[in-house]
């Protein structure tokens, strides 16, 4: 129910404005977002990069429907793929495609986003395209194998454990050596395409999990969950799979000392760090994920609040 609301919520464009406006919310957002600008995004990189982890840098933007706002999302990250080699950060990118224009037409996606993938390839940078909810689960499939087929391989998919067809397209993604994020996913989708109870969809991660790191391409294994992190341990074990193939993903802000005690243990370690004015939408969702996340915005709320000298500590 909870989880319902808050995505509900992340899709509200009043609630949205709302919350911008309200005084302190850029600060709360502060936990799970480096920032607004580029320079807050290496920033935050670089001092991830110091822990020994690795980072993909997203530009945060979903659901465009002008292509001036598409083709300047792609300016965004041609631009940032630059300072992330100038900076010499150990990283790569992540996007929409709803952002690159996928709602717009196919014919202006593909160029938009060829531009990005031209500009990482010069730089043998991986592109990852992020997954969004189930009515764009084919036509992102289907526009990844297209460019495929024209010979990029700079490129990696998110897939979704909580889909009901992510066993089937893994499998084919193993085949084709594509390299891929598995999530456990975060929207709002009818029974007859997603999983509903947490232990179906824990279930399913495992599995696939299993799949990706014994037959995949050097695969993200984007979980905070201790349970997962542990079934991926004891498989790779198991299976004497070396831990330099495959790695874990967590998100920025989030169990920060469960990242840093996974780099202390050998493992390889990507840090998603996303940063731009669309930070609403993505706050709403990381609280959909883990509800335990709204006490950070809860403390961060009283910090802000003329009251908080007579709230109870």
């Amino acid at each position: 129910m909870l989880r319902d609301a808050l995505i509900y919520l992340s899709q509200s464009r009043t609630a949205r404005r709302l919350v911008r406006s309200a005084p302190g919310a850029r600060t709360m957002a502060r936990r799970f977002v480096a920032g607004e600008t580029l320079d807050d995004g290496i920033k935050a990189c670089r001092e991830i990069n110091r822990l020994g982890m690795s980072v993909t840098l997203d530009y945060l933007g979903e659901s465009v429907s002008n292509r001036e706002e598409a083709i300047k999302a792609a300016d965004v990250y041609i631009g940032l793929i630059d300072r992330l080699v100038l900076e010499g950060i150990n990283g790569n990118v992540s996007m929409k495609l709803t952002q690159m224009g996928q709602n717009i037409d196919e014919t202006f996606l593909r160029a938009n986003v060829k531009r990005v993938l031209d500009k990482a390839r010069q730089h043998d940078m991986l592109v990852r395209f992020d997954m969004e909810d189930s009515a764009h689960t084919q036509p992102t499939l289907d526009f990844f194998r297209g460019l495929w087929a024209e010979g990029y391989r700079n490129m990696g998919v998110v897939m979704q454990a909580y889909m009901r067809r992510s066993q089937g397209d893994i499998e084919q993604l193993n085949a084709d050596k594509v390299r891929v994020r598995l999530c456990k996913g975060a929207y709002v989708e009818p029974p007859a395409v997603a999983y509903q109870d947490k232990s179906e969809v824990d279930d399913n991660f495992v599995r696939l999990a299993q799949l990706l790191m014994e037959h995949g391409n050097y695969p993200g294994i984007a979980t905070h969950d201790p349970a997962m992190i542990q079934a991926a341990r004891r498989f790779a074990k198991e299976r004497q799979i070396d831990v330099a193939r495959f790695e874990f993903q967590m998100l920025y802000g989030v169990r920060r000392d469960l990242q840093q005690m996974l780099v202390k243990e050998g493992y390889n370690m990507r840090v998603y760090v996303p940063f731009g004015e669309a930070w609403y939408p993505y706050l709403m969702r990381r609280m959909a994920e883990r509800p335990a996340n709204m006490f950070f915005i809860v403390k961060a709320v009283v910090r802000e609040s003329p009251l908080r000298h007579i709230l109870p500590s």
